[in-house]
């Protein structure tokens, strides 16, 4: 599951924050950056940045517990 969340969070964030960067195009035509950002954080798109790192995170979360208990569990110290 660790790898497999790693790849498609990658994949989400990279989708999501491809389409924050062509939606910079509107700060060009006019929006102030606060319009902008109100824009995109509608964006169903957009926000796929945001649960992409999101679970990149948990991914990584999850397996740095597992190697805390291995290394707390184990005979040899090291």
């Amino acid at each position: 599951m660790n790898l497999l969340g790693v790849l498609l969070g990658t994949l989400m964030a990279s989708i999501g924050l491809m389409f924050i960067f062509l939606y910079t195009n509107l700060l060009t035509i006019g929006y102030s950056f606060f319009d902008f950002v109100q824009f995109i954080s509608k964006r169903v798109e957009c926000l796929l940045f945001l649960f992409g790192i999101l679970l990149i995170i948990l991914s990584f979360e999850r397996s740095i517990k597992n190697v805390l208990l291995l290394r707390r569990s184990s005979k040899f110290h090291i």
